[in-house]
């Protein structure tokens, strides 16, 4: 690796010399299995529709012990790019931001979780997703790795050797489609095609969008920063000339990595969600809800075979409601 200054690492292949248009901030902590799978999805070998001089993967490593190995960027393109932070938060906010401050593409991704695999249209949709508006808000939907969300999973004994031996039977670095195949939708983005999601583990924004936002609000300092990534979407679609985007068939899978969030008991998540709704509420003066959309969203991409039967789940989903909707209304 190249030491382009302290703390950082690039690629050694080739100087660049072409500006990226989009980049890519992904945050890293302790998760020396699952970064390789995440850094190899994003890398121009799996992405498809995009070159690896359109765009940069910068890595901010927030105090991970051992340190990310730069040797880890050894075999990808020369885009990627490692920061590490020694002195870091418990929360990955100020990471985030830091990753924003080096990114130099118009249009900024944020993977505030590195423990997530990437489908291989995210960063072709995602970038021409955030040209159709100027305020464009681009969101794929969460998925985890797995028939259960991963803290119910984990009770029945799903584990990271089962993980493994699932991703290893599908072939995903072939065709990442078919992680659809092996996961479910998380707890932020159920049947999240048709119904307001909280968040997005890939969220496409302008820059002067992130600027205006201020990136992510440091305030949120709890380990694993609370509802710092839930906080920021919100703000983006409270936007007034905000127009959300959602990807029809790209997402990012969750690994198992025992996460304070993710892979955390009911126990612990309800009582962690409560420091957090907690904190959310202090910061921003009133109790946090799950953004309302103002209008449809607009989806862009295409829907691979295998997300079609979730796919057609979400939309039964959504008729079961509007017609419990029409009923309730008949009755009054």
């Amino acid at each position: 690796m190249l030491e382009t200054r302290r703390g950082e690492f690039q690629s050694p292949n080739v100087q660049r010399r072409i500006k990226p248009d989009l980049s890519i901030v992904v945050v890293a902590y302790n998760i020396p299995r699952e970064l390789p799978r995440t850094l190899y999805s994003l890398s121009s070998r799996y992405q498809r529709h995009i070159n690896s001089d359109d765009y940069e993967v910068i890595i901010v490593d927030n105090g991970s012990v051992p340190p990310v190995d730069p040797g880890r960027l050894r075999d990808l393109a020369d885009n990627f790019r490692l920061i590490h932070i020694d002195e870091a938060s418990p929360s990955p906010a100020a990471a985030v931001n830091r990753g924003l401050a080096e990114a130099q593409g118009e249009i900024i991704a944020v993977m505030i979780d590195g423990a997530r695999i990437a489908t291989p249209g995210l960063l072709h949709f995602g970038r021409h997703a955030a040209r159709l508006y100027k305020r464009a808000v681009v969101a794929s939907l969460g998925w985890h790795l797995g028939y259960d969300y991963q803290s119910h999973a984990m009770e029945a004994g799903y584990d990271q050797a089962a993980e493994d031996a699932l991703l290893e039977s599908i072939g995903w670095r072939e065709d990442g489609y078919r992680l659809f195949e092996i996961a479910t939708m998380d707890e932020s983005s159920a049947d999240g095609w048709f119904a307001p999601i909280s968040e997005s583990n890939a969220l496409f924004l302008r820059r002067d969008t992130w600027d205006q936002l201020g990136g992510m609000d440091e305030q949120f300092d709890l380990p694993g920063g609370g509802l710092v990534n839930l906080d920021t979407f919100y703000r983006a679609v409270d936007l007034p000339d905000a127009e959300l985007v959602l990807m029809l068939g790209e997402g990012t899978f969750h690994q198992v990595h025992g996460g304070v969030a993710t892979n955390a008991s009911a126990e612990l998540m309800a009582s962690n969600w409560t420091k957090w709704a907690d904190q959310y509420e202090r910061i921003r003066g009133r109790p946090y809800a799950v953004p309302l959309r103002r209008h449809l969203p607009t989806y862009i991409g295409t829907l691979p075979r295998a997300a079609l039967l979730r796919f057609v789940r979400a939309a039964s989903a959504l008729g079961v409601e509007t017609d419990i909707a029409q009923t309730r209304r008949n009755v009054r």
